[in-house]
């Protein structure tokens, strides 16, 4: 019998100041029996940092044809392409072809061997940004993990914070490319 996705409730405040941007958003988030816990809160530190109302989750690692979030147009066209962790070159690059935007979020230790390898690759890639969340960040984040979350997210001066009712966890960015 195959394992089932766990499904975490969450209540998410977004706060984010640098882009004007001030919303409560309930989220019912599918953990795969293959993600991690750390990769699920990385999900959703993603969400937080790109919400909008048409941004969604997409089934990710249960279809190759989905990211892990997106956000279509009224017509269906993709705008944003987001993806989390160490996609295959093949992937990536249909992605940006597909969307008009495409951003990956990177948080493992060995996120920066991987970026040395594959960056030459993309090179043809102008609409791809890839942005690295500290491993500590990414490990701190699955601490504040619960079946059942209320989270304040707070963005201001390219600061991150993510809170609990118990923990306050800053999130670190360093951006490794940005959009041309």
């Amino acid at each position: 019998m195959a394992l089932k996705s766990t499904i975490y409730k969450i209540g998410l405040q977004i706060a984010d100041m640098d882009r004007h941007y001030y919303a409560d958003h309930q989220l019912n988030i599918a953990c795969h029996p293959s993600e991690t816990l750390q990769r699920m809160m990385v999900r959703v530190v993603a969400f937080a940092l790109n919400a909008h109302e048409y941004l969604e989750f997409g089934k990710g690692i249960s279809d190759a044809e989905e990211p892990d979030l997106w956000q279509k147009d009224l017509t269906g066209s993709i705008e944003k392409w987001i993806e989390v962790g160490q996609p295959e070159e093949r992937r990536i690059l249909k992605a940006c072809g597909r969307a008009k935007e495409v951003i990956i979020y990177l948080y493992s230790s060995s996120a920066g061997i991987w970026w040395k390898q594959i960056n030459s690759k993309l090179a043809r890639a102008g609409n791809l940004s890839v942005i690295q969340i500290t491993s500590e960040s990414a490990v701190a984040l699955e601490k504040l993990c619960e079946r059942t979350m209320q989270l304040q997210v707070t963005l201001q001066d390219g600061e991150i914070w993510v809170r609990d009712d118990k923990h306050a966890v800053e999130v670190k960015l360093t951006t490794l490319r940005t959009q041309e």
